[in-house]
């Protein structure tokens, strides 16, 4: 959010074009900037992943972290690779759209398709019944203990 901020912000100064991958102007600085910070983004995501996964397994978290990782790649580097092609010419434009024009159209057309796919095999996933998880805290006595502590101005009573 803070770079389309700024991206604004410069876009009204005429720092920022979109269309302009020149090292001495603003657009590839932040967008390689984005991109990296999407990337370290998926790190924390991953590592708690791998800490609940076998706690999870029987909720069918892999699928669901497979959807969820797919959806992201679809939106983000799709995005950038027919943006990247658009903006090289590799697009064939047809009038009346240019080259971006027409690449920017081909992206929705193919998230909408491609979103569509994942809703539907992710209902399949969040849909289903699970059993309860098994009781994981093996401190659960000493919780249930503390719970029947009762506080007052002369100290620790039990209740």
């Amino acid at each position: 959010m803070v770079f389309t901020i700024l991206s604004i912000v410069l876009w009204t100064n005429d720092n920022y074009n979109p269309a302009n991958f020149s090292v001495n102007r603003a657009t590839i600085w932040i967008n390689c900037f984005v991109g990296i910070l999407t990337i370290i983004s998926l790190w924390p995501i991953g590592m708690m992943f791998n800490h609940t996964r076998g706690l999870l397994s029987s909720k069918k978290i892999i699928p669901k972290f497979a959807l969820y990782q797919l959806a992201l790649i679809m939106s983000q580097l799709q995005s950038a690779i027919i943006n990247i092609l658009a903006m090289n010419g590799k697009i064939a434009c047809a009038p009346p759209f240019s080259s971006q024009a027409r690449g920017s159209f081909m992206n929705q057309q193919l998230l909408i398709m491609e979103m569509f796919i994942v809703t539907l095999v992710s209902r399949i996933f969040y849909r289903r019944r699970y059993e309860e998880l098994d009781a994981a805290d093996e401190h659960e006595e000493d919780n249930k203990d503390n719970a029947r502590i009762q506080l007052n101005e002369d100290g620790a009573q039990w209740a």
